[in-house]
Protein backbone atom coordinates (compact mmCIF):
# COMPACT_ATOMS: atom_id res chain seq x y z
CA UNK A 1 0.00 0.00 0.00
CA UNK A 2 1.41 3.05 -0.83
CA UNK A 3 1.07 5.94 1.88
CA UNK A 4 2.48 8.75 -0.08
CA UNK A 5 2.85 9.15 -4.29
CA UNK A 6 3.92 12.29 -6.08
CA UNK A 7 3.20 11.73 -10.15
CA UNK A 8 5.11 13.73 -11.97
CA UNK A 9 5.07 17.14 -10.33
CA UNK A 10 6.71 19.95 -11.14
CA UNK A 11 7.06 23.20 -9.28
CA UNK A 12 8.76 26.30 -9.84
CA UNK A 13 9.49 29.87 -8.23
CA UNK A 14 8.84 32.80 -10.72
CA UNK A 15 10.82 31.55 -13.74
CA UNK A 16 13.29 28.76 -11.43
CA UNK A 17 12.07 25.68 -12.05
CA UNK A 18 12.49 23.85 -8.93
CA UNK A 19 11.21 20.34 -9.30
CA UNK A 20 10.96 18.66 -12.68
CA UNK A 21 8.84 16.04 -13.13
CA UNK A 22 8.73 13.95 -10.12
CA UNK A 23 7.45 11.09 -9.47
CA UNK A 24 7.77 9.03 -6.34
CA UNK A 25 6.34 6.06 -4.15
CA UNK A 26 6.78 5.88 -0.64
CA UNK A 27 5.35 2.42 0.96
CA UNK A 28 3.44 2.11 4.14
CA UNK A 29 5.74 1.31 6.80
CA UNK A 30 8.95 2.65 5.04
CA UNK A 31 11.57 4.84 6.56
CA UNK A 32 12.67 7.18 3.35
CA UNK A 33 15.19 9.73 3.16
CA UNK A 34 15.94 12.34 0.91
CA UNK A 35 19.00 13.57 0.23
CA UNK A 36 20.99 15.86 -2.48
CA UNK A 37 22.86 19.28 -2.59
CA UNK A 38 21.56 22.08 -1.50
CA UNK A 39 18.88 23.82 -4.14
CA UNK A 40 18.22 20.31 -5.17
CA UNK A 41 13.92 21.04 -4.18
CA UNK A 42 13.74 18.48 -1.26
CA UNK A 43 12.18 21.23 1.03
CA UNK A 44 9.89 22.09 -2.17
CA UNK A 45 9.38 18.22 -2.34
CA UNK A 46 8.47 18.23 1.60
CA UNK A 47 5.63 21.42 1.37
CA UNK A 48 4.13 19.91 -1.31
CA UNK A 49 4.00 16.15 0.36
CA UNK A 50 1.41 17.93 3.39
CA UNK A 51 -0.85 20.40 1.39
CA UNK A 52 1.62 23.82 2.34
CA UNK A 53 2.54 24.11 -1.50
CA UNK A 54 0.46 23.30 -4.13
CA UNK A 55 1.85 21.79 -7.45
CA UNK A 56 2.48 23.20 -10.88
CA UNK A 57 1.51 20.39 -12.33
CA UNK A 58 0.96 16.37 -11.34
CA UNK A 59 -0.72 14.94 -8.43
CA UNK A 60 -0.09 14.43 -4.99
CA UNK A 61 -1.96 11.43 -2.95
CA UNK A 62 -1.17 10.60 0.42
CA UNK A 63 -2.98 7.76 2.19
CA UNK A 64 -4.88 7.53 -1.17
CA UNK A 65 -6.05 10.58 -1.17
CA UNK A 66 -5.41 12.98 -3.62
CA UNK A 67 -4.04 16.12 -1.60
CA UNK A 68 -3.91 18.80 -4.01
CA UNK A 69 -6.66 20.37 -4.95
CA UNK A 70 -8.12 19.87 -1.97
CA UNK A 71 -9.71 22.88 0.31
CA UNK A 72 -11.12 23.57 3.76
CA UNK A 73 -12.60 20.47 5.80
CA UNK A 74 -11.11 17.80 3.50
CA UNK A 75 -7.98 19.17 3.12
CA UNK A 76 -7.35 19.50 7.29
CA UNK A 77 -8.76 15.92 7.69
CA UNK A 78 -6.55 14.74 5.16
CA UNK A 79 -3.53 16.41 6.99
CA UNK A 80 -4.52 15.39 10.02
CA UNK A 81 -3.15 11.98 8.81
CA UNK A 82 0.21 13.83 8.08
CA UNK A 83 2.46 14.77 10.72
CA UNK A 84 5.95 17.23 10.53
CA UNK A 85 8.91 17.55 12.25
CA UNK A 86 10.88 20.62 11.56
CA UNK A 87 14.56 21.34 12.37
CA UNK A 88 13.59 24.46 14.53
CA UNK A 89 11.29 22.32 16.28
CA UNK A 90 7.41 25.12 16.11
CA UNK A 91 6.86 24.27 19.56
CA UNK A 92 5.73 27.16 21.75
CA UNK A 93 8.16 28.06 24.49
CA UNK A 94 6.05 29.43 27.07
CA UNK A 95 3.97 26.39 27.55
CA UNK A 96 5.07 22.99 29.26
CA UNK A 97 6.08 20.51 27.68
CA UNK A 98 2.06 18.64 28.36
CA UNK A 99 0.38 21.37 26.30
CA UNK A 100 2.65 21.55 23.99
CA UNK A 101 1.91 17.66 23.11
CA UNK A 102 -1.70 17.84 23.67
CA UNK A 103 -1.56 20.94 20.60
CA UNK A 104 -1.32 17.59 18.04
CA UNK A 105 -5.14 16.80 19.32
CA UNK A 106 -6.59 20.25 18.08
CA UNK A 107 -8.49 19.12 15.35
CA UNK A 108 -10.52 16.34 17.64
CA UNK A 109 -11.25 19.42 20.47
CA UNK A 110 -13.01 22.42 20.17
CA UNK A 111 -11.77 25.44 19.54
CA UNK A 112 -13.09 26.27 23.42
CA UNK A 113 -11.85 23.87 24.94
CA UNK A 114 -8.41 23.56 23.72
CA UNK A 115 -8.57 27.91 24.22
CA UNK A 116 -9.30 26.59 27.93
CA UNK A 117 -7.08 24.08 28.14
CA UNK A 118 -10.17 21.71 29.07
CA UNK A 119 -8.43 18.92 26.95
CA UNK A 120 -10.75 15.70 27.49
CA UNK A 121 -9.17 13.14 29.77
CA UNK A 122 -8.73 10.72 26.78
CA UNK A 123 -6.50 12.90 25.20
CA UNK A 124 -4.53 14.13 28.29
CA UNK A 125 -4.02 10.36 28.76
CA UNK A 126 -2.63 9.83 25.20
CA UNK A 127 -0.31 13.32 25.72
CA UNK A 128 0.93 11.26 28.65
CA UNK A 129 1.15 7.63 27.30
CA UNK A 130 3.76 9.98 24.11
CA UNK A 131 5.49 11.81 26.47
CA UNK A 132 6.32 8.25 28.39
CA UNK A 133 7.19 6.94 24.78
CA UNK A 134 9.46 9.10 23.91
CA UNK A 135 11.50 9.23 27.55
CA UNK A 136 10.20 12.45 28.98
CA UNK A 137 7.25 11.53 31.16
CA UNK A 138 9.34 13.04 34.05
CA UNK A 139 9.39 17.01 32.27
CA UNK A 140 5.66 16.63 31.85
CA UNK A 141 5.41 20.01 33.61
CA UNK A 142 8.57 21.52 32.47
CA UNK A 143 8.31 24.83 30.14
CA UNK A 144 9.74 24.03 26.73
CA UNK A 145 12.24 27.31 27.23
CA UNK A 146 13.89 24.99 29.58
CA UNK A 147 14.41 22.01 27.36
CA UNK A 148 17.83 20.92 25.60
CA UNK A 149 17.29 20.71 21.94
CA UNK A 150 17.11 17.08 21.66
CA UNK A 151 14.32 17.08 24.55
CA UNK A 152 12.66 20.02 22.38
CA UNK A 153 12.57 17.64 18.94
CA UNK A 154 11.12 14.44 21.70
CA UNK A 155 8.65 16.68 22.37
CA UNK A 156 7.78 17.52 18.55
CA UNK A 157 7.93 13.86 17.97
CA UNK A 158 5.47 13.12 20.92
CA UNK A 159 2.87 15.95 19.09
CA UNK A 160 2.65 13.72 16.23
CA UNK A 161 1.70 10.34 18.14
CA UNK A 162 -0.79 12.77 20.08
CA UNK A 163 -2.21 13.59 16.28
CA UNK A 164 -2.13 10.10 15.30
CA UNK A 165 -0.50 10.82 12.05
CA UNK A 166 0.12 7.59 10.04
CA UNK A 167 3.19 9.35 7.77
CA UNK A 168 5.73 11.86 9.42
CA UNK A 169 7.38 14.49 7.28
CA UNK A 170 10.43 14.99 9.25
CA UNK A 171 12.41 18.43 7.59
CA UNK A 172 16.16 18.20 8.55
CA UNK A 173 15.28 17.00 12.21
CA UNK A 174 18.46 16.83 13.72
CA UNK A 175 20.52 19.17 12.03
CA UNK A 176 20.66 21.62 14.93
CA UNK A 177 21.68 19.20 17.18
CA UNK A 178 25.47 17.52 18.58
CA UNK A 179 26.27 14.40 16.80
CA UNK A 180 25.47 12.19 19.78
CA UNK A 181 21.99 13.66 20.72
CA UNK A 182 20.99 13.46 16.84
CA UNK A 183 21.96 9.77 16.75
CA UNK A 184 19.35 9.57 20.18
CA UNK A 185 16.53 11.36 18.40
CA UNK A 186 17.04 9.18 14.81
CA UNK A 187 17.15 5.98 17.07
CA UNK A 188 13.87 6.94 18.67
CA UNK A 189 12.15 7.79 15.43
CA UNK A 190 13.10 4.40 13.90
CA UNK A 191 11.80 2.91 17.14
CA UNK A 192 8.78 4.37 17.09
CA UNK A 193 8.16 4.51 13.56
CA UNK A 194 9.27 0.19 13.51
CA UNK A 195 6.83 -0.27 16.35
CA UNK A 196 3.91 1.93 15.50
CA UNK A 197 4.15 0.65 11.68
CA UNK A 198 4.54 4.75 10.98
CA UNK A 199 5.85 6.01 7.93
CA UNK A 200 8.26 8.36 7.37
CA UNK A 201 9.63 10.70 4.85
CA UNK A 202 13.11 12.83 5.92
CA UNK A 203 15.27 15.19 4.55
CA UNK A 204 18.88 14.66 5.41
CA UNK A 205 22.03 17.00 4.19
CA UNK A 206 24.39 13.75 6.17
CA UNK A 207 24.33 10.83 4.08
CA UNK A 208 25.23 8.84 7.00
CA UNK A 209 22.60 8.81 8.89
CA UNK A 210 20.34 8.40 5.77
CA UNK A 211 22.32 5.55 5.34
CA UNK A 212 22.09 4.31 9.34
CA UNK A 213 18.43 4.58 9.89
CA UNK A 214 16.66 4.43 6.63
CA UNK A 215 14.82 1.15 4.12
CA UNK A 216 15.53 3.80 1.17
CA UNK A 217 17.34 6.70 0.08
CA UNK A 218 16.08 9.38 -2.73
CA UNK A 219 18.53 11.38 -3.81
CA UNK A 220 17.43 14.60 -5.82
CA UNK A 221 19.32 16.80 -7.78
CA UNK A 222 18.40 19.86 -9.52
CA UNK A 223 14.89 18.94 -9.09
CA UNK A 224 14.94 15.72 -10.66
CA UNK A 225 15.07 12.10 -8.68
CA UNK A 226 18.85 10.82 -9.56
CA UNK A 227 18.81 7.44 -8.21
CA UNK A 228 16.72 5.44 -5.10
CA UNK A 229 17.56 2.40 -3.54
CA UNK A 230 18.30 1.02 -0.19
CA UNK A 231 20.95 2.24 1.52
CA UNK A 232 24.27 -0.20 0.26
CA UNK A 233 23.31 0.61 -3.05
CA UNK A 234 24.49 4.34 -2.76
CA UNK A 235 28.63 3.62 -2.78
CA UNK A 236 31.25 6.38 -3.36
CA UNK A 237 31.13 7.10 -6.74
CA UNK A 238 26.85 7.26 -6.84
CA UNK A 239 27.44 9.97 -3.66
CA UNK A 240 30.06 11.89 -5.73
CA UNK A 241 28.03 11.99 -8.57
CA UNK A 242 24.86 13.07 -7.03
CA UNK A 243 26.77 15.67 -5.23
CA UNK A 244 29.20 16.91 -7.72
CA UNK A 245 31.77 16.51 -5.81
CA UNK A 246 33.14 14.78 -2.64
CA UNK A 247 30.46 14.81 -0.38
CA UNK A 248 32.04 15.81 2.69
CA UNK A 249 32.63 19.45 1.04
CA UNK A 250 29.04 19.07 0.47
Amino acid sequence: MEALELRHVCQAYGKKQVLDDISLTVHAGEFVSIIGPSGAGKTTLLRLCNGMLQPASGQVWAGGTRLDGLKGRQKRQAQQQIGMIFQDFCLVEEMSCLQNVLNGALARVSFWRALSGRFPRAERQRAVEALADVGLNELAAAPVRTLSGGQKQRVAIARTLVQQASLILADEPVASLDPRTAQQVLALLRRLQQRRGLTVLMNSHNVDQARTWSDRIVGLQAGRVFFAGPPDAWDEARLAALYGRDRHEA
